[in-house]
């Protein structure tokens, strides 16, 4: 009963701390509109995003077209609103499957230590020279364009920061009291790390996948401006982006809005990092 009062009280001080910040309620505004407009697309998007009407193409944007058409005469605000669907599909997945496997590798690392963690820590250090979009682009292109590799792709690149972040308190947390205890009753290692260690980090591990899954969304929309994310006619936004790219001057809106689409998707998801990180940490809170 004490054990759970103590987490009443805590997770109370989090959302207290959560909901004074006020960055945290705009990021969370921007996320709900881009969430809700990715899942009732069909229902939100006034065309068809592969519909083509070259009789209209490249209009600016008017009440007929919002945000004007493209070369092919496609609505650009449909093509808008269905490309988030694989920006949030290609950041969510992505980072959940780097956080599950980094910070597995962290854990087991700083568990085991010893030559094993020696090893481990310099394949990730070599992982981590490498600049995201360098190496996911390696990666991207030794797989192929397409949904699934793209998510592989950016999922490889982003697991070597959560296996350092679950690394570090898992070194510190396995000679804890409480482990030690557990040893003693005969608590197998995979319990002790799954059940003992892990959730006493998970909070820093979310705080950290919000914020790279913005990494994540900037990397999508890099290797897709490249021609290395989903093919088309598949609307996403750094291929909108590429395909604005040579009409820039006479035709501003094609590269602009989705351009402004990712600028938006990745300030509200530091927002929320910035907020949720603000509530986990005591210092601050008690500021």
């Amino acid at each position: 009963m004490v054990f759970s009062d103590t987490t009443s009280s805590r997770q109370h001080a989090l959302w207290l701390a959560f909901r004074n910040n006020r960055l945290s309620w705009i990021g969370a505004a921007l996320i709900a509109i881009i969430v809700c407009a990715a899942v009732f697309a069909p229902l939100v998007a006034p065309y068809d995003p592969l519909q083509q009407n070259i009789l209209r193409r490249l209009e600016p944007p008017s009440s007929d077209f919002w945000l004007g058409t493209d070369t092919y005469g496609r609505d650009v605000l449909s093509r808008l609103i269905y490309g988030s669907r694989v920006s949030l599909i290609v950041g969510f997945v992505a980072i959940l499957i780097a956080m599950i496997v980094g910070s597995a590798i962290g854990i087991i690392s700083g568990y085991v230590g010893g030559v094993f963690d020696r090893v481990v820590m310099s394949v990730l250090d070599v992982m981590l020279s490498f600049p995201t979009l360098l190496l996911g682009l390696m990666i991207a292109a030794m797989l192929g364009a397409s949904l699934e590799n793209l998510i592989i792709a950016i999922a490889i690149t982003e697991m070597a920061p959560f296996a350092r972040v679950a690394r570090a308190p898992t070194i510190a947390l396995k000679q804890r009291e409480f482990i030690e205890a557990g040893r003693a009753m005969g608590f197998s290692h995979s319990r002790l790390m799954g059940f003992h260690i892990f959730p006493n980090m998970a909070s820093e591990i979310v705080v950290v996948g919000s914020m790279w899954m913005a990494s994540a969304i900037r990397t999508e929309a890099s290797l897709s401006f490249i021609g290395l994310g989903v093919p088309p006619p598949t609307p996403t936004w750094g291929g909108m982006i590429r395909e604005g790219f040579e009409n820039i001057l006479d035709s501003w809106w094609l590269s602009v809005f989705p351009s402004f689409a990712i600028l938006l998707t990745v300030l509200a998801l530091n927002f929320l990092g910035d907020a949720l990180r603000d509530a986990i940490d005591p210092k601050t809170r008690a500021e």
